[in-house]
């Protein structure tokens, strides 16, 4: 089975007319499913209120769907986290006659100038969806194939079962009767099944949308943003340490003592400044951050950096963590 993410922005339901509504809090998922094909869309429901929604819903899609009615503040932020994100890839669907000559240049020079404009027709949408994911299905890490990570977003008991963790296979490959260490802390989780858009499966890989029946850990062991994993290159730490570059709509120098928030996978936790290193361009700059629990990451990863009292944009642009 292949699977797709794609986040969907700018019209909270839109994905109501594409996919099938499964689990929904702060962030909401639907479901496509054609044959062994799946598309998993995820919408931030609790955003702009919230920012921390819309970096859930964008950290973890390989696709992004952009609808735009009009040029609001939230459409400028939505721009600068995809950007800041890295994701390149997804859709404008334009609305209320906007024309695409006004749109052109809001988005140049961010990761979303490369998006491509289509026509609202939901059918349309579905069919090229599904044919990405069947690629992408066919490029997919080998079942054999060791060391895999799982990002958890939701989580619960469940009578009979046990503990039940909801999330997205971000690398690798997973199989039943593996047990995976849990990040940040010391434990391991024992996974006695995997599903997959409600089928039982043996393995899970890259892309793939899980439901995890596991044991040796309670649901109070986890918390969104828990990590799953048997790849031993990725850390956990209450220091991390990075080059940082922030948007260029961001408008005064980060200072020592500021509170960010550090954005990664589906971690997304309060950040103090401890350090500032420049070479006399404030938007380029070596930060050390001290975080309020330990950050899971693999070095080299990029993270996004956002800072809450921002006011119309919040989003500060983006680190690479050492």
């Amino acid at each position: 089975m292949a699977n797709l993410n794609v986040v969907v922005l700018g019209e909270l339901g839109y994905s109501e007319n594409l996919g099938k509504k499964g689990t929904s809090t702060d962030i909401t998922f639907y479901n496509l499913k054609k044959g062994d094909v799946t598309v998993t869309f995820i919408e931030p429901s609790k955003y702009p209120e919230r920012l921390a929604p819309l970096f859930y819903a964008v950290s973890t899609a390989r696709k992004a769907i952009l609808v735009v009615s009009d040029i609001t503040p939230a459409f400028g932020e939505i721009v600068v986290m995809l950007h800041s994100a890295g994701l390149e890839s997804g859709f404008i669907v334009l609305k209320n006659f906007l024309p695409k000559e006004r749109m052109i240049p809001l988005i140049k020079g961010t990761a979303v100038e490369k998006y491509e404009f289509i026509e609202d027709d939901k059918n349309d949408l579905r069919e090229r969806l599904l044919g990405e994911a069947e690629r992408l299905g066919s490029e997919a890490p080998s079942q054999a194939q060791s060391q895999g990570t799982v990002l958890i977003d939701h989580y619960f008991n469940v009578k009979g079962v046990g503990t039940v963790a909801l999330g997205c296979v971000s690398s690798g490959t997973i199989h039943v009767h593996e047990s995976l260490s849990v990040l940040p802390g010391e434990k391991s989780a024992f996974i006695r099944s995997i599903q997959k858009h409600d089928d039982d499966f043996d393995w899970a890989t890259q892309g793939d949308r899980v439901g995890l029946a596991i044991k040796d850990v309670a649901v109070e062991d986890l918390e969104r943003g828990t990590v799953l994993t048997s790849e031993s290159s990725i850390k956990s730490a209450l220091i991390v340490n990075g080059d940082a570059e922030l948007v260029k709509y961001w408008a005064s120098p980060l200072k020592i003592g500021m509170v960010l928030h550090l954005g990664h996978w589906m971690q997304f936790l309060p950040a103090r400044v401890e350090s500032i290193q420049d070479a006399g361009d404030w938007r380029r700059v070596s930060l050390s951050l001290k975080l309020e629990k330990p950050l899971a990451y693999l070095p080299g990863d990029h993270a996004v950096l956002a800072y809450l009292e921002g006011g119309k944009l919040r989003v500060a642009g983006a680190v690479k963590l050492n």
